[in-house]
């Protein structure tokens, strides 16, 4: 017993020093689609919602903590509710570039942590550390393409725009302070143009769409079981037995959930 307890540390030790790429996925859908609520029910279904961050081979993070420092035109504008945060110009893509591109070197990244209170920045950052797995959320996370090549999986969260609007008017209400008439005119002016402009039409990049969000749990499974053969270091089996001419019922169930949007 003693020595396969020396061997595998002897192993563990040796792998620290490899670097993995992880498997980046990228969440895409409209405003209160459930985005969130997908990453986080896929985080739980794998059992990585209660482990240490240090220790997680899953991570989540979101676009929102990537919205550009606003200029003091802008942040008045943003305290009225008159600027589009819902528009690709809100966003800093180049530092979620940088981001994604340390984060598939293996590298440990600090994310910006948003006050949507203040429109603003804190002077603080949360830190993400390397994980096999890592999801990215957000309302335009496939509009660049640049950004939208480096997943090597895209899911669009698909609710209805009703549900999706009331999900928002509690949320801007009931955590970020804002009066129910300055959540609908921005809802009006800003976010439904954005969304049927520049989120709808990313739809069609999507290798799975989710209708109805963290409700949808046959779809949400499907994705857990992918993620947990990559975890498992399934995929490589996988391939060669694909090569080999040989197909497991479980491959074909993967191939089917991927098209099947389509």
């Amino acid at each position: 017993m003693a020595g396969d307890t020396d061997t595998h540390l002897r192993d563990r030790a040796q792998n620290d020093h490899v670097i993995h790429q992880p498997f980046l996925i990228g969440v895409s859908g409209g405003t209160a689609s459930g985005k969130s609520s997908v990453c986080e029910k896929i985080m739980e279904m794998l059992g990585q919602n209660k482990i240490d961050h240090h220790q997680r081979q899953v991570a989540i993070l979101s676009q929102d903590s990537f919205y550009k420092v606003l200029t003091p035109d802008q942040k008045a504008k943003a305290l009225k509710g008159q600027y589009n945060f819902d528009h690709p110009d809100a966003f800093d893509n180049e530092l979620i570039m940088q981001t994604l591109k340390l984060i598939l070197q293996g590298k440990t990244v600090q994310i910006p942590v948003y006050d949507f209170v203040t429109h603003s920045r804190k002077d603080e950052f949360v830190t993400v550390y390397p994980a096999d797995v890592v999801l990215f959320e957000g309302i335009l996370m496939f509009y660049s393409q640049e950004i939208r090549d480096l997943f090597q999986m895209k899911l669009f969260v698909d609710t209805d725009p009703d549900t999706r609007l009331s999900r928002r008017v509690l949320r801007d209400i009931g955590q970020r302070g804002r009066e129910l008439e300055q959540v609908l005119a921005q809802y009006i002016t800003f976010v439904k143009p954005a969304f049927e402009e520049f989120c709808l039409p990313t739809k069609k990049y999507a290798d799975v769409i989710i209708p109805r969000g963290a409700d949808n749990l046959v779809a949400i499974n499907l994705i857990v079981q992918h993620i947990q053969d990559i975890l498992n270091g399934g995929m490589n089996k996988r391939h060669n037995g694909c090569m080999n001419g040989h197909s497991t019922p479980r491959q074909r169930r993967t191939s089917e959930s991927s098209s099947r949007p389509h």
